[in-house]
């Protein structure tokens, strides 16, 4: 999949923190794994649009 975090947002979010580069990519994975699940529980509830609810 394709990157699904802009590392300069991450960057300015933690500005009192060093992001290891390693970080950016554990981090996309997280993202994509939260997102599939909200997929599965809106296409589980008979749903094609995603909500919030589903996070």
């Amino acid at each position: 999949m394709a990157d699904l975090i802009v590392q300069s947002a991450v960057k300015e979010a933690l500005t009192d923190h060093n992001v290891s580069s390693d970080f950016y990519d554990a981090l996309d994975e997280e993202v994509e794994e939260l997102l599939e699940a909200a997929a599965q529980r809106a296409a589980d509830n008979d749903r094609k649009t995603v909500q919030a609810r589903d996070l």
